[in-house]
């Protein structure tokens, strides 16, 4: 079984009580069986307490907020669970985050979540990081279709390869990976696999283009669940900008991510769309891209709903038809 990881992923140290944000704010923590067991078995003042918190909803069990921040989160930034009874009793949630295993049987590929302010960086820090691929013993027989996930991996590879050519600016890279978005779907759902004809892609989308709407957009963000008054308020008074050169670390890190997905239900199309709009939503919203990226993960990737929502708008919502998304980019 091959094991694939970023090449910043083992430098990853959690900076607890000096974190500018936090993973025991906002967030309603899942808590697995075998943790919910143990915390509601456990005596004394921890124990009460953990009971007090704890909520079972559709199967699972929760560890509620309280006044917006989790209830374990001592004043000094540090979680009362580990410090009392060591890191090992932190539920599966606690224990991994901000590390995500996408896992297929066959091989399992890691990486680090955008919505820490450590991974957020440590990634743009590290532009020209590379994947480390090693063998292990184990794995499964894959469940998933093979032919389409070779045919996502090597579209994924070129996708990559596109988003890091800086010969071209930031906005026309985006416009080339929509495009190409396009075609890798249409290869997936059975054609032929050809080149990327880069240049005829560019004059094809300046045919296409219209011009799009960027309240109609940041009217769409607004619609989804909002968990923090940060995120609220860059969204009501956004500082706009330039497509800065480090979208496309924003845009690689999310490829990363969410490409391989598409081996489910094979929709590539909506998931390149998804790394677009973000990637515009960046340039709306201005400000500083490293905080800016790491709040959008916090609110959106953080929140399959909200996803779910963003990949299902990709093809109905008004603001996000492909000649206004190419006009937004060429600046129509």
């Amino acid at each position: 079984m091959l094991i694939t990881k970023p090449s910043y992923f083992d430098t990853f140290r959690c900076i607890a009580g000096a974190c500018p944000d936090s993973c025991c704010k906002e967030w309603d923590v899942q808590v697995d069986a075998a943790a919910a067991a143990r915390y509601r078995a456990l005596p004394g003042d921890l124990g009460d307490r953990l009971r007090e918190v704890l909520y079972d909803e559709e199967g699972e069990t929760y560890m509620a907020i309280v006044d917006r921040r989790c209830p374990m989160w001592r004043q000094d930034g540090l979680c009362r669970i580990q410090a009392e009874l060591g890191e090992g009793a932190l539920c599966k949630t606690c224990r991994e985050f901000p590390r995500l295993t996408h896992d297929y049987g066959d091989f399992i590929e890691y990486g680090l979540e955008l919505s820490c302010p450590e991974v957020a960086r440590i990634l743009f820090a590290t532009p020209d990081a590379t994947r480390i691929t090693r063998e292990v013993p184990g794995g499964e027989e894959p469940e998933y279709d093979v032919e389409a996930m070779e045919l996502l991996k090597s579209s994924r590879e070129q996708m990559l390869a596109l988003l890091s050519d800086d010969s071209r600016d930031v906005a026309r890279t985006l416009v080339l990976a929509l495009l190409y978005g396009y075609q890798a779907q249409g290869e997936l759902d059975g054609g032929a696999v050809l080149p990327f004809d880069a240049e005829a892609s560019l004059q094809e989308a300046i045919s296409l283009a219209k011009p799009g709407n960027r309240q109609e957009i940041l009217n769409f963000f607004r619609s989804l669940e909002i968990l923090t008054p940060q995120w609220q308020q860059r969204l009501e008074n956004p500082a706009g900008g330039n497509f800065s050169p480090q979208l496309r670390i924003l845009a690689k890190y999310m490829v990363e991510r969410y490409w391989l997905q598409a081996v489910s239900d094979y929709d590539l199309y909506s998931r390149v769309k998804l790394v677009v709009i973000a990637c515009l939503l960046m340039q709306i919203l201005g400000g500083d891209l490293v905080s800016t990226a790491q709040l959008f993960s916090k609110e959106i990737e953080n929140s399959a709903d909200n996803v779910d929502a963003i990949l299902d708008a990709a093809y109905a919502h008004p603001a996000f038809t492909d000649d206004k998304l190419l006009g937004l980019l060429l600046d129509l």
